[in-house]
């Protein structure tokens, strides 16, 4: 008997049929807003409160996303949204954003938290964090291999969901701006254009940044025996035969029966499928892309092959009926689920030719189609031998359906009115300090110290901390974008041993970085990917132990200037910013990493090249092709700026300081951002 939840994704109103009809135990949809595919149909509040309705009524949960990054100008209806969810039922919210989980503990105490894969997290500490705030379940990143989800399995309490099947991101879900910096169409805001899937070219490889889609359907009862919770079907876009033969093919891999991969692939396809990082085979087999074959293939016959599996409803909740005819009465009792309700009519009469009887009794209450009920037991009582209309028998059994389906989903919990604060920002302008961020040592110099913090990786202080003894006060260690399950013990050795020798202060932008960074005793500074972008996410992490927090580079100048929190807050004014963070690096071949030096460059279909630098063979960062400079001509109001230096070498970096410093203007092609363009 199976216990994984098949969960299967929504769209619209005929996806939701599909996954039902075809035996989805969960769905996951959005609302109009904040959720992760706003280019989906998705669902407003009265078709949120049928859809949930439908589903409930034939078993199935449904979990509503709202996994977006959220602005302090949206909270209002973000509130709104969620006192919608909360009045329809609906049985979690997915969430990224920490400003969501705020309002949900506010207006709905009870509805149940899911931690989005738009969190990153992957990895044991990220899920001690979950724990600690009071999510049910955490949806884990999608780069993990078999092994890293038993770890985190193992030792957590929280509910696992696995994706198991669709699309694969090429960058670590929630870390990734392409879109964002490319075409104001943020990924972390639901609407990214996929530009990672278009023509990128290194050496002699094509479609360098596009994956084929995941299929760990081979591996369900593995996963299931290691005690995932819930396997996840990618895939909000596509079409209903593709959610029906999915779920379709889960089913039978969990029940240990056949299913038809070669009608997967023609469904939907990007070069076959990918088991490559559940395997822990992370090499160039996993890339492909969407051919015209892939496109051929999906024929018109396919389609009308799935469409049989979500044809009709299936009846799934028995009744038990009890149906009396006295002169003074007609009486239908139905008990489903442990609800009883009753429906009472005129009495029977005397029949000219013969009375009613439990033949044709049953055979009418038995007309439950288009419903999820079948009638299990009838009790029947005709003690006088009346007759009673069919119209008659058929009003009483519509009206007991309505009355069961409408106990049966309704709402039994507390709702608060609850709005969003109202903050007074100080208009005050702030000069901010200047920080420099440095990828190796050998790009700092003595000049640098004029900076108010040096941020390097902690490898590189590691590596040179005797040359750093002097500037001790004003070193943060940068932790690792992406750390692994076999990785935490490690790096959480190295603070201690970085602490030990004098440094106080540590950087990350994942929830389980400043976890470890706080349980060795440092100072926890906030960086990007954290994606602080409104006002009550920046106060989560002060109120956490934060103080120092550089905000979204998704945010415009005005929106920075309207964050209302009291830790320091700051944004970058030079750097070719990071795009996107691979852990399968498109510069591997088949034999792995080669002769490959960690530092090469990728060309988009306009012959722009992005930088990509490899960290420590563990995971590898596309920089934009134009680096951010706003130092000549935008003011942020903020505590401090950081020029974040990548690539460039230490004469450049100076010259770079010095620009900086006194604010000329930039000899060099550059970009300001996001700070004067805001993404949708």
């Amino acid at each position: 008997m199976n216990n994984a939840e098949i969960l299967a994704p929504v769209g619209s109103y005929e996806q939701l049929l599909a996954a039902v009809r075809s035996g989805a135990n969960a769905v996951y949809l959005g609302t109009k807003n904040f959720n992760a595919r706003r280019n989906a149909d998705n669902f407003d509040n009265f078709n949120l409160n049928e859809a949930v309705k439908y589903c409930h009524s034939y078993n199935v949960k449904v979990y509503v996303t709202l996994n977006t990054i959220v602005f302090d100008k949206e909270l209002k209806s973000l509130y709104e949204t969620i006192k919608e969810i909360a009045l329809s039922g609906a049985d979690a919210v997915i969430v990224q954003d920490f400003a969501t989980v705020k309002a949900v503990k506010k207006i709905c105490p009870t509805l149940p938290l899911h931690a989005s894969t738009q969190m990153a997290v992957h990895n044991v500490n990220g899920v001690k964090v979950l724990e600690k705030l009071g999510f049910s379940r955490v949806v884990l990143a999608r780069e993990l291999s078999f092994k890293e989800i038993e770890k985190i399995v193992k030792n957590t309490t929280l509910e696992t969901e696995v994706f198991v099947h669709g699309a694969h991101c090429m960058s670590v879900s929630g870390n990734c701006y392409i879109s964002a910096f490319l075409g104001e169409r943020s990924g972390n805001r639901g609407l990214c254009a996929q530009p990672c899937r278009l023509d990128w070219k290194i050496d002699n490889k094509n479609f360098a940044l596009s994956l084929k889609d995941m299929s760990y359907i081979d591996h369900l009862k593995d996963l299931e025996s290691i005690g995932v919770t819930s396997f996840k079907i990618e895939g909000r876009m596509k079409r209903p035969e593709y959610v029906a033969a999915a779920v379709n093919a889960c089913k039978n891999a969990i029940n240990n029966n056949p299913y038809d991969k070669d009608m997967l692939k023609a469904i939907f396809s990007r070069s076959g499928f990918t088991d490559g990082y559940l395997m822990d085979k992370r090499n160039s087999d996993m890339f492909g892309y969407r051919s015209k074959d892939d496109v051929t293939s999906a024929t018109n016959d396919v389609f009308k092959g799935l469409q049989s599996l979500y044809r009709a409803d299936t009846p799934v909740t028995p009744i038990d009926m009890t149906f009396s005819v006295t002169k003074e009465s007609s009486v239908l009792q139905c008990i489903a689920k442990e609800i009883t309700v009753t429906a009472t009519t005129d009495g029977g009469e005397v029949p000219i030719k013969n009375a009613l009887s439990f033949e044709m009794a049953e055979k009418n209450f038995k007309k439950l189609g288009g419903t999820p009920y079948f009638l299990n037991n009838l009790n029947f009582s005709n003690p006088d031998n009346l007759t009673l209309s069919l119209s008659t028998i058929n009003s009483l059994r519509r009206e007991c359906v309505e009355k069961l389906t409408q106990k049966l989903n309704s709402v039994n919990r507390e709702i608060f009115d609850i709005k969003p604060e109202t903050r007074k920002t100080e208009k005050q302008f702030r000069t901010p300090a200047l920080r420099a961020r440095f990828s190796e040592f050998k790009q700092y110099s003595g000049e640098f110290d004029y900076c108010e913090y040096l941020i390097f990786p902690i490898k590189e202080v590691l590596n040179n901390r005797e040359s750093l003894e002097k500037t001790k006060e004003k070193i943060v260690i940068e932790l690792p974008d992406l750390i692994y399950p076999f990785s935490e013990d490690k790096v959480s050795e190295e603070l201690k041993e970085l602490k030990n020798y004098g440094f106080k202060n540590a950087i990350s932008g994942n929830i389980a970085g400043i976890e470890l960074i706080k349980n060795v005793g440092l100072n926890a500074f906030g960086s990007h990917t954290l994606n602080i972008a409104n006002s009550d996410s920046a106060n989560f992490y002060n109120n956490n132990g934060v103080k120092d927090l550089t905000l979204s580079v998704e945010l415009t100048a005005k929106a920075i200037e309207n964050i209302s929190v009291s830790a320091k807050i700051g944004a970058y004014c030079y750097g070719s910013l990071p795009l996107m963070f691979f852990r399968n690096c498109p510069l591997k071949q088949k034999d792995g990493c080669g002769n490959c030096n960690g530092r090469r460059k990728i060309t988009d279909r306009k012959n722009f090249e992005f930088p990509i630098i490899c960290h420590d063979k563990i995971y590898s960062v596309l920089h934009n092709s134009v680096p951010l400079y706003i130092c000549d001509k935008i003011n942020l109001n903020c505590d401090f700026l950081t020029m974040y230096f990548s690539t460039e070498s230490n004469s450049e970096c100076k010259e770079i300081l010095n620009l900086c410093k006194n604010k000329q203007p930039a000899p060099f092609k550059k970009t300001a951002g996001l700070y004067l363009r805001e993404v949708l």
